[in-house]
């Protein structure tokens, strides 16, 4: 069996691999990445089967869209799923005048949050033009979060959102310059608002339905099966801890892990380590065992790095491992696992 598979996305019906490429990385994400690698991953992802590809304007202020769409362009337009996000505008400055944190030497261009119709209008022609594409098959409303905005300055863009990036995208969706519109969040309970408030085909969970994370099984997760709303899953080593297991300095959400995921990262390495499975391999594999989830976009920074998630999808994973987390209170009891290994 191939490691990367064809799934339908939703209630849509359009073909999407169940990996895709998260092109965070190639925007330089906290340190930058040659011109040359970032092509090569692409390519490698592409020479793997990859057909589903995430960026977003705010990546690399808009290199990683220029990046992606330098290779993408040129390969028939059928053949590939990409998704970008709007809620940002970008504008020209001088590199001088640029924060570009946590993003290092981004394109020439300042973000400032605009989550109004005539910004998403603007940010969606924008990245057509960075890209070289003519339409966007997936546009996700990005970041109006808690964990981006603070919760009180939350609840303002997530009005502004639904008064003015909702009523865009189902226009987009109407004229057909965009097949699937969503909301790409770090926040499960925002994500949740979202649904409640809008009919979205898709959501991008960044970091919350992980191995360790398993909260939206409660209301968020039935809520997209009953819709067929398709879940990407972005973020599924929970920013490092997952990838690197619970090692001194190991991330959570890029900063330092607290201890009590520590020792829980700990205990599930030990059941890994009983059956001889790499802790990443069961963090990646568990994603796509839920049946709401359509693809996931591991990040990566190099050729190897991504030679290495391709081989982690198809290391065997026997059930009794699964089992062995459940029994241990490691893993919720309702948390769909692989049918086999």
């Amino acid at each position: 069996m191939p490691a990367i598979k064809i799934r339908k996305f939703g209630r849509l019906g359009f073909d999407i691999t169940d990996m895709g490429f998260g092109a965070a990385p190639i925007g330089n994400f906290l340190r930058p990445i040659p011109e040359d690698e970032a092509g090569a991953m692409v390519a490698r992802a592409w020479e793997a089967g990859m057909r589903y590809f995430d960026t977003a304007p705010y990546y690399g202020h808009g290199l990683s869209e220029l990046r992606l769409g330098n290779y993408l362009r040129w390969k028939p337009r059928h053949d590939f799923v990409l998704s970008s996000k709007v809620g940002r505008v970008l504008r020209s400055a001088r590199r001088k005048d640029i924060d570009f944190k946590p993003w290092v030497d981004g394109a020439p261009f300042r973000c400032r949050f605009d989550y109004s119709y005539d910004g998403t209008m603007r940010s969606f022609e924008d990245s057509l033009q960075r890209l070289g594409l003519e339409y966007i098959d997936i546009l996700f409303i990005h970041d109006a979060d808690v964990f981006t905005h603070g919760a009180e300055l939350q609840k303002v863009y997530f009005r502004q959102a639904m008064d003015g990036c909702y009523r865009a995208l189902l226009e987009l969706r109407e004229q057909g310059l965009v097949r699937a519109i969503g909301v790409g969040v770090n926040n499960w309970d925002v994500m949740l608002d979202f649904m409640k408030a809008g009919d979205f085909d898709t959501l991008l969970m960044a970091g919350r339905y992980t191995l360790l994370e398993q909260e939206p099984l409660d209301e968020l997760l039935p809520l997209c099966e009953r819709r067929d709303t398709a879940v990407v899953i972005g973020g599924g080593f929970n920013g490092g801890i997952l990838a690197t297991g619970a090692v001194p300095g190991a991330k959570w959400n890029y900063a330092p892990a607290p201890e009590h995921l520590m020792q829980k990262v700990r205990q599930i390495e030990a059941v890994c380590a009983r059956y001889r499975v790499p802790l990443p391999a069961v963090a990646l594999q568990f994603l796509l065992a839920h049946p709401a989830v359509a693809s996931h976009v591991p990040g990566t920074r190099t050729v190897s790095q991504m030679n290495q998630n391709i081989a982690l999808m198809e290391h065997p994973v026997p059930p009794e491992l699964w089992a062995d987390l459940k029994r241990a209170g490691l893993l919720r009891e309702d948390a769909p696992v692989p049918a086999s290994g």
